[in-house]
């Protein structure tokens, strides 16, 4: 019987922590987060070994899945002096599931290559509650062995699993996945804004909108319960949507796309970013769009 690999799960903020709790059961999981206490209260509620730094991770792990903000951090806990590819084993697996910037994934995969492991990226799209539940879509790059390597793994935490291509692949899908989800909170948010002016409930256009051909996520999940209410909690800050958004624009650039809607929304997602200062929920954009009209988006 084939023995379950050993996990280092780095990471364990909104999203890594239900993610990694979905492999707690049949895998030794070893986990780190920049806050160690963190780390140390998931192994005691859920399973594990709180790691206190990457290297320890790295050198008991088979497969390292790395759950962080930026590829900035993914460099950093990957290349460090005391990073994963200074203190791994050999074939070591690297799972990129952060929303990186797809060239930079590249350029560390080559580096984990010369180091003798094996990277894929595989971002995700689902939210916490799908998280929980092990239903979130998987986008994965790399090569055809690697994947197959970490599709187990995989399983346990998403229901979709969606072969981009090359490594690099899965962060530019991801990318353009939040860029097509940007652009389509705006435009509801601005729909019932309209809406409001022209003498309409705003709950009543969501609703109609929901039962409709403008039926979005963004509609359906977002707005009655983040917006409309006032509550924006959804889970996903701001500063991060405009990390992915800028993501996408970079590749709009490098291969010099013509795409007025894109750039306008990232210039709107910029602005609101500006506006509204660091640590908001990326819903709170409705908030900028109010300050930089006259018509109030909630219900109260």
């Amino acid at each position: 019987m084939m023995t379950s690999p050993t996990i280092g799960f780095i990471g364990l903020g909104a999203m890594g922590w239900p993610m990694a709790a979905r492999l707690a059961p049949g895998h030794r999981l070893f986990l780190f987060d920049i806050d160690v206490g963190h780390a140390e209260r998931f192994a005691g509620q859920v399973g594990g070994v709180a790691a206190h730094s990457v290297a320890k991770l790295a050198a008991a792990s088979d497969i390292v899945i790395t759950m962080l903000p930026t590829s900035r951090e993914v460099e950093a806990v990957l290349t460090g002096a005391d990073g994963v590819l200074e203190h791994c084993r050999k074939d070591l697996l690297i799972i990129e599931m952060s929303s990186g910037a797809p060239q930079q994934t590249k350029l560390l995969g080559l580096q984990a290559a010369d180091a003798g492991c094996c990277m894929i990226d595989a971002p995700v799209s689902g939210g916490v509650p799908r998280a929980r539940t092990g239903e979130l879509s998987i986008m994965v790059g790399g090569s055809a062995t690697d994947i197959a390597r970490a599709e187990p793994v995989l399983k346990q935490m998403g229901s979709t699993i969606l072969i981009t291509g090359a490594l690099g692949s899965g962060h530019a899908m991801k990318a353009l996945n939040n860029l097509v989800s940007a652009t389509t909170l705006l435009a509801t948010v601005e729909a019932v804004l309209i809406g409001r002016q022209a003498g309409l409930e705003p709950a009543r256009v969501v609703d109609i909108l929901n039962v409709s051909t403008g039926m979005s996520n963004s509609s359906q999940k977002k707005l009655h319960q983040f917006v409309l209410s006032g509550a924006f909690n959804s889970g996903f800050s701001l500063d991060l949507m405009v990390k992915d958004v800028n993501a996408a624009m970079a590749i709009v650039n490098e291969h010099r796309v013509y795409a007025p809607i894109s750039i306008r929304c990232a210039e709107i997602w910029q602005e609101a970013a500006r506006v509204l200062g660091p640590g908001q929920d990326h819903t709170a954009v409705a908030k900028a769009v109010e300050m930089l009209g006259v018509i109030s988006v909630e219900t109260a």
